[in-house]
């Protein structure tokens, strides 16, 4: 099979992330497509096969060499059925039988997971995983997603909701809305979005001197970017923030470490590239509350992939789905 490359998809809202993985992880080509939402997502999933067909051309192969398509996709996945509950972002209506149409106009095997749960499988192939069979990787990107990965197996549960980081609660009184419905969720303070929402709250409590105030007053709003910027630069009132943060991340992470005591927990996304001002209260706060072989043995890490650990982990779905047979 060595000579045979994978197609690695990974289905976001805005763009979609396609790959030709051979089995041993090495990434032959990868690029983007805008995701077409628009007549309840109709366009979505032939446009990944159109996509893909035009890339085979371009290097002269025929679909001979493709053994099959994984795809990640954001919502509950049915692993079995290959459809997915409800996609919010996609325009679908719920139940879509993703595997079934992809497959119908590829031809293709057809394996689909949710999206977080792929970049965790990703980190675990090619990224900081480094081999670890136990691990749980944290999306901080526009939301919070998660994937828990027990010896070398997703986590998936009953209905393909296990690994819902995002949404456990960690303001149980008055905490912010969150998309899910519910309020005081993880994702409401952890993500992107959260952190320039509580740095924009923040602001306007804050009487003494601070840069954050400084851009706020310039750009009239402030990304979570300028927040871990600030921090990094002695900014009192971004340090506080960072703090709070941190707090709720090591909480939530301390709780999750108590019940799968994984080797590693991964964050990934666009907020993990805050790096060590993020990851050094993260720590802090992940030691006071975690039991204390926990505390001992599960270190947290930084994810190495970026924004290919989901088409990696989409790949390793086929790959593993072929070696299992």
């Amino acid at each position: 099979m060595s000579h045979k490359w994978i197609v690695g998809v990974d289905l976001g809202g805005t763009t979609t992330k396609i790959a030709f993985i051979q089995d041993n992880g090495e990434i032959i080509l990868k690029w983007e497509i805008d995701t077409d939402n628009s007549d309840f997502g109709k366009n979505i999933l032939k446009n990944i096969s159109d996509s893909i067909d035009q890339k085979l051309e371009t290097l002269k192969q025929t679909k001979e060499i493709l053994v099959g398509i994984g795809l990640g996709a954001p919502g509950a996945i049915d692993l079995e059925k290959g459809l997915i509950y409800e996609a919010v972002n996609l325009g679908w209506e719920n139940n879509y039988p993703i595997a079934e149409i992809l497959g119908g106009v590829t031809g293709l095997p057809v394996v689909v997971d949710n999206d977080a749960n792929c970049a965790a499988l990703g980190e675990m192939w090619k990224g900081a995983g480094n081999g670890a069979k136990d691990l749980v990787c944290v999306t901080l990107g526009t939301g919070v997603g998660g994937g828990v990965i027990a010896n070398g197996q997703i986590v998936h549960g009953i209905k393909g909701a296990a690994g819902e980081i995002g949404h456990i609660t960690v303001i149980p009184e008055n905490g912010a809305p969150c998309n899910c419905g519910k309020t005081g969720c993880l994702e409401t303070v952890t993500s992107a979005t959260g952190i320039s929402r509580i740095a924009t709250e923040a602001i306007h409590t804050y009487y003494n001197e601070s840069k954050l105030k400084m851009i706020f007053e310039n750009n009239s709003k402030i990304s979570a970017k300028d927040v871990f910027d600030s921090a990094r630069e002695g900014d009192q009132l971004a340090i506080e923030i960072v703090d709070k943060v941190a707090f709720y991340l090591g909480l939530a992470l301390a709780n999750i470490g108590n019940v799968c005591n994984p080797e590693k927990i991964i964050i990934g996304g666009g907020v993990s590239r805050a790096g060590n001002v993020l990851l050094n209260p993260l720590n802090q706060y992940f030691q006071n509350f975690a039991f204390s072989t926990v505390a001992q043995s599960t270190s947290i890490d930084i994810a190495t992939l970026g924004n290919d650990a989901g088409v990696y982990g989409a790949a390793w779905l086929i790959k593993a789905n072929l070696e299992s047979k």
